[in-house]
């Protein structure tokens, strides 16, 4: 395998979210598959470490630089800044931080940049000191966009720095036992044997948090299906939405398929349908479902016309995970600070009410619909149930808030689950 330069990579990947509004998701395994599995952990690293940092990086070059970077040489601006995060955020020995980003100019055809980079980083280390005590001063020290910061401060007044605080961390690792295979405490002594400890989450009851994460393939059972990564509050879901055998169930905006593998571990004999719009996606269904043994039917679909994709038919359960802002998930895809916009907010808003009124009509008299999102903002929330409610005369809330404040908001906490919504709504 061709030693590649994995701090010019890291610019680029990161250039790419920033300037072309491309996911960190889909640009990062492909660059993943060219290097070592040793480098595999390192480029995610960097890519993320940056992303969470970035207003920290950005200020830091306005400082050290008279002018930006542009046009073609407009790679280097992100390589400085893999540099300062290397320096700033890791264990990496400074001289081979430095070292290896000023050969990276090499690897994106720049090598007249060489000198520029190392002056800009040089300067930064005699400098960093009173810099960072700058920074802490100046209003970028949250890390966020503006417009996303100025949301939270005015919906939650008493929490938001926690919630940015949270945001800015690096996530927790959970895991969903399946309880098909064992009940939680024997996997949790199974996780013991191994060497490892886990902690367990008051609310749902298969969920574990690792006292610090760890490779899947070194979980016990991870490959025969007894145990899969996923999130607390996503669990939650499941909780509420209690399947029961012998149902037909729908999941809706499936992928990449821990919500519908979940369902058949709580009820291995339900009727599941698992729908999403976006086709690659479904691959992961598939995986998720072939490597815990499980059958579903997968159908490409969009949610705002069910009848493309299921006709007239009418489920038992409905699990509705809206698509959303995902402002609840920030600490396990920093990307979304910068991909998302102010204005996205009420046009994803706008998609989430159609959703529901075009997939209410197939939930059965009596039947249960679980609204959920991962995002913290109302708008796509509680305001969004509270309308839903007040133009849809056969729908109740049940179980989750009241009908002014509709619905059941977690907010990511350092050692809870990420920001999630849900709400749950019986056909009368």
């Amino acid at each position: 395998m061709k030693k590649q330069n994995l701090r010019s990579m890291a610019a680029q990947a990161i250039e790419k979210v920033v300037e072309q509004g491309q996911s960190l998701s889909n640009i990062l395994p492909p660059l993943q598959q060219k290097v070592s599995d040793k480098d595999k952990a390192l480029l995610q690293e960097l890519c993320f470490g940056v992303l969470r940092t970035l207003s920290q990086q950005e200020w830091l070059i306005n400082k050290l630089m008279s002018r930006p970077m542009t046009g073609k040489q407009r790679t280097i601006h992100y390589l400085i800044m893999v540099g300062f995060y290397q320096l700033l955020h890791t264990r990496i020995p400074p001289h081979a931080a430095l070292a290896e980003t000023v050969e990276g100019a090499v690897a994106i055809k720049r090598p007249q940049l060489k000198g520029l980079i190392n002056g800009v980083l040089r300067q930064f280390q005699r400098q960093q000191e009173e810099l960072l005590t700058e920074f802490a001063q100046s209003d970028k020290r949250f890390l966020h966009p503006d417009w996303l910061l100025k949301r939270l401060q005015k919906v939650y007044p008493k929490q938001w720095e926690a919630i940015v605080e949270a945001n800015n961390q690096r996530p927790p690792m959970w895991l969903r036992v399946n309880r098909n295979h064992h009940s939680r405490d024997e996997w949790l002594s199974l996780l013991e044997q191994a060497d490892m400890n886990g902690f367990t989450h008051d609310n749902y009851p298969d969920a574990v948090r690792l006292a610090s994460p760890a490779p899947v393939h070194a979980l016990p059972g991870f490959e025969q299906g007894w145990v899969t990564v996923q999130d607390a509050s996503a669990q939650g879901c499941v909780t509420w939405l209690e399947p029961k055998n012998g149902e037909r169930i729908l999941d809706l905006c499936a992928a990449p398929g821990g919500k519908t593998t979940h369902i058949l571990e709580a009820a291995p004999l339900a009727n599941v349908l698992a729908v999403d719009v976006d086709e690659q996606r479904l691959s992961r269904v598939y995986d998720n479902l072939k490597r815990l043994g499980m059958k579903a039917e997968v159908k490409q679909g969009d949610g705002r016309t069910p009848a493309q994709w299921c006709g007239d038919e009418q489920f038992d359960r409905i699990l509705l995970d809206a698509p959303c802002s995902a402002t609840g998930v920030i600490r396990r895809h920093p990307d979304i600070k910068w991909l998302r916009r102010d204005r996205d907010i009420n046009e994803l808003a706008q998609l989430q009410s159609e959703i529901l009124d075009a997939v209410w009509p197939h939930l059965k008299p009596g039947g249960t619909l679980v609204y959920a999102t991962c995002s913290v903002l109302p708008e796509e929330n509680s305001r969004q149930v509270a309308a839903f409610l007040k133009r849809t005369p056969d729908a109740e809330l049940h179980m989750t808030g009241s009908p002014d404040n509709p619905g059941i908001q977690n907010l990511p906490g350092a050692e809870e689950g990420d920001g999630f919504f849900y709400a749950k709504l019986i056909k009368a």
